[in-house]
C-alpha cells in the first residue's frame, strides 16, 4: 500500500476535529478552576489571613480538591470533556501524581503507591531543577557583563 493511499484511508476514517469547541471548553474549565482559586484566596483573606498565608492555603486546597476528585474518578470525567483546561498547574499536577499511585495501590504502599507517586512528578522535578540551574547560570554570566540586571 502506498503512503498516499494509507493517508486517504486514515483521513476518511478519522473523526472530525472539533478544535474550536475543544478550545472553548478548555478555556471555560481552566478559567473556572482559576476563578475558584481566586475565590478561595479572597475567602481566606476575608477570614483574616495574610496574602501569603491565603495563597498558601489556596494552593493546598486546590491540591486536595484535585486529589479528591481524582480518587472519586470525577477528575477524569471532567478532563474527558475539558481536555487541556484541566491541566491548570496545581490541579493538573495533583491529578497527574495521584492517578498512577491509585492505579498501583494494590502493589502495596512502598512498591505501588510510593513508587508510582513520582512516575510523573519525578521527571517534572528533574527538568524543573535543570531549567532553573541553566537559567540561573545564564543570568549570572549575563550579569557579569551588564550592570543593570
Amino acid at each position: 500500500m502506498e503512503k498516499q493511499e494509507y493517508s486517504k484511508i486514515v483521513e476518511k476514517n478519522s473523526p472530525d476535529s472539533k478544535c474550536a469547541v475543544n478550545c472553548v471548553k478548555a478555556f471555560l474549565v481552566g478559567g473556572a478552576i482559576c476563578a475558584a482559586g481566586q475565590g478561595l484566596t479572597d475567602l481566606y483573606k476575608a477570614l483574616g489571613l495574610s496574602e501569603k498565608n491565603a495563597g498558601t492555603l489556596c494552593s493546598l486546597s486546590l491540591i486536595f480538591i484535585g486529589v479528591l476528585l481524582t480518587a472519586l474518578h470525577i477528575y477524569d470525567k471532567i478532563a474527558k470533556h475539558a481536555g487541556a483546561g484541566t491541566l491548570v498547574p496545581i490541579t493538573g499536577f495533583s491529578n497527574a501524581m495521584c492517578s498512577p499511585a491509585m492505579e498501583f495501590k494494590s502493589e502495596g504502599f512502598i512498591m505501588g503507591l510510593g513508587a508510582k507517586l513520582f512516575v510523573i512528578a519525578g521527571p517534572v522535578i528533574v527538568y524543573g531543577i535543570i531549567s532553573a540551574v541553566a537559567y540561573g547560570t545564564v543570568l549570572f554570566v549575563v550579569s557579569l557583563f551588564c550592570t543593570k540586571i
